[in-house]
């Protein structure tokens, strides 16, 4: 079926507050971004490039009930120590300074998988209860793997959360235990569907393609997400799993999918403005032989980096800072948490480890190396 507007959009050459090096460099370039400290005179999570850091995703745990293959090894992780994980109130305090004072408005808990900490319900309620610098009620969601989700969907709204995404990457049972190593398909459903049930809206979908085993499935995935009304969203694989597990050449490409889905779909451009800071490009999918219409989505996060327009902060299940998610550094706020530090030191350091954020990711530079944590250590 035809497909209207298949390119995928540049990153921006220029945009308010954006220098030329990352004009030149956002696109996927190194770069270490460092030009001293951030002056006292710069409010909220501001870098040297000029962009302003107003989503927080806080990872809970780096543990996780699935084993997905592009994500952790079968086999052998090495968990978090429990005394170096954040206590909830810890966690808290750190929101409560990020939305109050560091100009955060957004939230995105991850993990690992997040529902299996268990004073989930407590944190999202502190931080719903909170107000940014503009006096709202700071956008908070979940991404999650929905096991756990049937029975706790209802607490979680009550708690205050309003919008989930779930990772799934297969609706066929053999292809979705071997991706995960979990045969729990069923399971994931019937959160999925609880999470609907119980009002959180919209309820997006994180599919990863990989060659040779799902990427045949990518029209059954968007198929069952339109019926359901929800907003699937492909992914490309990142060097964020398993040493060697990820192979440049191996990566489904944007552009890949998009050839897939056309075969099956007829796909319409949406408006570039609507994007925004949004790591998705989203296009219309047009109603078909009696199947409902609707949206998907593509991160295109190594072929087509959006680096230029990045607006995140990264704290880790163990207190640690990352300016990016491919960052090669950390800055630890656990230690002077836990040694006495006022909030005034804490935003301090916070802004600081920001200021040095790099123009991009650099994945198509030749020195570059992937971090040393994995996906699920990091936090989605």
């Amino acid at each position: 079926m035809p497909v209207v507007g298949l390119g995928l959009p540049r990153v921006r050459r220029r945009r308010a507050g954006l220098g030329d090096e990352t004009a030149l460099r956002a696109s996927g370039g190194s770069g270490d971004g460092v030009r001293g400290a951030p002056s006292p005179a710069v409010a909220g999570l501001r870098d040297s490039y000029g962009r302003v850091a107003t989503d927080l995703r806080v990872s809970l745990t780096d543990r996780c009930n699935l084993r997905c293959d592009y994500c952790m090894p079968a086999e052998g992780m090495d968990w978090m120590p429990s005394p170096q994980v954040l206590s909830d109130d810890e966690i808290i305090r750190l929101i409560g300074l990020a939305v109050q004072q560091l100009g955060v408005r957004e939230l995105r808990f991850t993990g690992g998988e997040p529902l299996l900490r268990k004073g989930l319900e407590r944190i999202i309620g502190a931080t719903t209860a909170l107000r940014t610098v503009d006096g709202e009620v700071p956008q908070t969601s979940l991404t999650t793997n929905a096991l756990g989700l049937q029975r706790r969907a209802e607490g979680l709204v009550r708690a205050g959360l309003r919008r989930i995404n779930v990772s799934l990457d297969a609706v066929d049972r053999a292809t979705f235990a071997s991706v995960t190593r979990r045969d729990r398909l069923p399971d994931v459903l019937a959160g999925i569907h609880a999470a609907a049930a119980a009002g959180l809206r919209p309820i997006k979908i994180n599919a990863v393609l990989l060659r040779g085993v799902n990427d045949h499935q990518a029209g059954d995935l968007l198929a069952w997400a339109l019926r359901h009304g929800y907003e699937l969203r492909f992914i490309e694989q990142m060097p964020l799993g398993p040493p060697r597990a990820w192979q440049r050449g191996d990566m489904v490409t944007a552009a890949e999918v998009l050839d897939r889905l056309s075969e099956r779909f007829t796909l319409r451009t949406r408006d570039p403005a609507e994007r925004g800071s949004a790591p998705a490009q989203r296009w219309t999918v047009e109603p078909s032989h009696g199947a409902p219409g609707g949206t998907v989505g593509i991160i295109a996060s190594v072929s087509e980096p959006f680096c230029a327009a990045c607006d995140r902060t990264r704290l880790t299940a163990d207190g640690q800072i990352r300016n990016c998610l491919f960052a090669a550094g950390e800055t630890d706020l656990r230690g002077m948490l836990r040694g006495g530090a006022s909030n005034e030191e804490l935003a301090e350091v916070w802004r600081v480890a920001m200021w040095g954020k790099a123009a991009g990711h650099g994945i198509d530079d030749p020195s570059f190396l992937p971090p040393a944590r994995t996906m699920s250590a990091i936090g989605g």
